[in-house]
């Protein structure tokens, strides 16, 4: 069933009032890789009337009153992507269109919905209950964190906001302890993954350096990010107080990493797999394309790097569901009406991280000084894609499944430390899982950047995309890889995007599309290096290019490459391909 977003689906259910109202910057897309979508359904499946309010016009509280209010919160997120890089280019020019939204058009979703939504609650409902933040935006923003849009420091979103409580990472356990304690009048202080403003430093709490302390100083702020970084695992983290004028910002540890039951869970509740038709009379969502009939396997990433935001909000130790929670929901897309034979996607952050983790991460936490990929895999990470290989091959033999896709990006460098099963795998995605292209993301090619990203050097890239062309030609396919590459990182200069070009016309043999200009988002190390203009661990300088002209230009260094290349029909190696043309 579809969560209510109308009063009178609301009599329908029978119920006279609902104990939660979610309000999300996205269509209501009933759908696992929803996050309103699932924290309602968790909601509901533990015994709550939850209804969801998507999109609500701003002009007037009409449309965010129209469930009436809630007898225990609001949960309130700006969707499944931070509005302000929803809606605003890396130039901070207004994006035109949204796949979120119907009709494709970016007219519903405000920028900084969340705190737009929060102040729309309060002025249509005096005093009224609890509003808890919630979803990626909220996530990253717990903290004073430095915002690209207005070039400055910004105090945690919790107080931005004037919200009560703030769930970060995927909360599903969290926001049902949450409910229990507000309907019981219980505290929910104690909930683990939540955030709230406090009078007083409580004693078992890391201070960390204050908002005005890390506005006036960029070495504060980095031991600051330092410091927040560090305390993200839940099997080591300490509770974290930050003062933000006169009252402290609390962080409670994370929840646990979920277990593999807890994750089957969630998955096997009944999603809909559809856009609501109050939102679909509007138009259709093109967001629900991509996401229909694809498979999350797992969650978290292990790779780390500086750019990403998932260590932060998913966490670093990766849990994934069972292979017959997997299978149970192939059959169920497979049994679906609109359903064409082909599974899109199977994976997760990067696909190939299904099954294991290290045991000493499992026990222990993180290491605080080091990495599981970077600046080489890690051996105490027992890589092994033999899972995934089992889970692709019974996929393939559901009845009704013609093509399982594996789109979710590849980390190949795991499959060069993989001895005993890399090669395997990649010889089953290429037989069975590619559709014409895979995604790699080497990012660049020069190794300073590269270090500065947390990436692998261009020498595995190249390994493995002779492996991967060498494997192409034994089984007579041709495919194809689709290189994801970032100008203007902190640390390239336009120099090193001319060497990126002549690596991709002397290496590649082509030249790459998928080009973006960095964007800095809140919470990451590459958005530290960017405010600051250090690298983080050595103290050094490094340049950073902030101007719209000079980052468009090392862009373009790729871009007007590009319209000038030659073509070649694959496999005649000596010539140089646009990417556009695999």
């Amino acid at each position: 069933m579809f969560l209510p977003t109308t009063p009178e689906e609301v009599r329908t259910l029978g119920w006279e009032r609902l104990d939660v109202i979610l309000v999300t910057g996205d269509a209501y897309i009933d759908s696992p890789f929803i996050g309103a979508a699932v924290i309602g359904k968790v909601l509901l499946a533990a015994g709550y009337r939850v209804g969801i309010i998507a999109q609500p016009a701003t002009e007037s509280g009409a449309d965010i009153a129209r469930l009436g209010e809630p007898l225990l919160f609001w949960g309130v997120t700006g969707g499944s992507v931070d509005s302000m890089v929803a809606n605003r280019t890396a130039a901070g020019r207004k994006r035109r269109t949204d796949d979120y939204t119907p009709g494709g058009l970016n007219t519903r979703r405000p920028d900084r919905a969340v705190l737009v939504y929060s102040n729309l609650i309060r002025t249509s409902f005096k005093q009224t209950c609890p509003i808890v933040l919630g979803g990626i935006e909220a996530s990253l923003r717990r903290v004073a964190h430095y915002d690209f849009w207005e070039n400055r420091l910004r105090r945690s979103i919790l107080f931005d906001a004037k919200a009560d409580y703030l769930l970060y990472g995927m909360a599903e356990r969290s926001v049902v302890e949450l409910a229990g304690l507000l309907r019981t009048g219980g505290d929910p202080k104690g909930v683990r993954g939540l955030c709230y403003a406090g009078r007083e430093l409580p004693a078992d709490c890391l201070a960390l350096p204050s908002f005005a302390e890390c506005a006036r100083d960029k070495d504060t702020f980095t031991r600051m990010f330092h410091a927040f970084y560090r305390n993200n695992d839940p099997r080591t983290a300490r509770p974290l107080a930050q003062l933000q004028d006169s009252r402290y910002l609390i962080q409670n540890p994370p929840r646990p990493v979920p277990t593999s039951e807890e994750l089957d869970r969630v998955h096997d509740l009944d999603y809909e797999l559809e856009v609501h038709p109050y939102c679909a009379r509007q138009g259709e969502v093109r967001a629900l394309e991509t996401i229909r009939f694809a498979i999350a396997t797992h969650r978290g990433c292990y790779g780390e790097c500086n750019f990403c935001a998932i260590a932060v909000h998913q966490g670093r130790t990766v849990s994934w569901r069972s292979p017959g929670s997997i299978i149970a929901e192939a059959r169920r897309l497979a049994a679906h009406p609109r359903f064409k034979g082909i599974i899109q996607d199977v994976g997760g952050p990067t696909a190939n991280m299904f099954g294991f983790e290290c045991a000493i991460k499992l026990r222990q936490g993180g290491c605080p000084r080091k990495r599981c990929l970077f600046p080489k895999v890690c051996p105490h990470l027992p890589v092994d894609h033999g899972p995934q290989i089992r889970l692709l091959q019974e996929l393939r033999g559901i009845k009704g499944v013609r093509k399982v896709v594996v789109a979710s990006g590849i980390r190949y460098d795991m499959i060069l430390a993989d001895r005993q099963n890399g090669l395997p795998y990649l010889r089953e995605l290429i037989r069975h899982h590619v559709s014409g292209q895979m995604k790699i993301a080497p990012e660049h090619s020069e190794g300073h950047v590269l270090a500065r990203m947390g990436k692998p050097g261009a020498d595995s890239l190249l390994r493995f995309r002779e492996l991967f062309l060498e494997m192409n030609r034994e089984e007579g396919r041709r495919q194809f890889l689709t290189y994801y590459l970032i100008a203007a990182y902190p640390g390239c200069t336009l120099a090193d995007m001319q060497h990126l070009r002549r690596f991709c016309v002397d290496s590649l043999r082509l030249l790459p599309r998928q080009v973006q200009i960095f964007t800095p988002t809140p919470s990451t190390y590459a958005t530290l290096m960017y405010w600051t203009g250090q690298n983080p661990w050595t103290g050094e300088s490094c340049f950073v290019e902030k101007t719209d002209a000079g980052r468009n230009r090392q862009k373009e260094v790729l871009a007007s490459g590009e319209r000038k290349a030659g073509t070649q029909s694959w496999p005649k190696r000596p010539g140089l391909r646009k990417a556009g043309d695999e």
